[in-house]
């Protein structure tokens, strides 16, 4: 199972390479990484996505309290979140198919921010769902490039949950 960590550390060299450090010490990949400075002075909020069970992921939580810059760490995977990710994504598009692939990155909201002479570069921000779901409408004509930051999440101040909404609404 995916896990989504989010970890408030102090903003000072060297916090990232230790925290890397500490999941290749352990043996854990880390899938997604964002940082970035959160809503305090001087603190960064990082968001990682680590493969794992619930009991691997306490074991990393506990040496993750144990780095100095460590603040505050929780595990988001089963609170309701706002969830986002931001790509970039070159994909060809000669004069016969432009008009096509403009259209279907208008369904997903993407926006059109370079024309090249035979491809478009276009920027998807969503869900990391959406981001699949666009991949595989345009991977036939031909993905040349694709730039993906990591996940970035923040608890839903509302507590409501939007999968388990989409889910029923799915039913009906």
């Amino acid at each position: 199972m995916k896990h989504t960590l989010s970890v408030l550390v102090e903003d000072e060299a060297g916090v990232l390479s230790r925290i890397a450090g500490l999941f290749a010490r352990r043996g854990f990949n880390i899938e997604s990484l964002a940082v970035g400075p959160a809503e305090q002075v001087g603190i960064s909020r990082i968001t990682m996505v680590v493969p794992g069970d619930d009991r691997a992921i306490e074991q990393v939580t506990k040496q993750l309290y144990k780095l100095i810059s460590v603040i505050k760490v929780n595990d988001i995977t089963e609170v309701p979140c706002v969830e986002r990710e931001l790509m970039l994504l070159k994909v060809n598009a000669a004069g016969s198919t432009r008009s096509e692939v403009i259209e279907l990155a208008q369904i997903f909201r993407a926006r059109v921010v370079d024309v090249g002479e035979d491809s478009l570069t276009l920027e998807v921000v969503g869900d990391p769902g959406k981001m699949v779901a666009i991949v595989q409408v345009l991977n036939r004509f031909g993905i040349r490039e694709i730039a993906r930051t990591g996940k970035i999440a923040l608890v839903r101040e509302s507590g409501v949950n939007t999968e388990y909404l989409k889910s029923l609404e799915a039913k009906i």
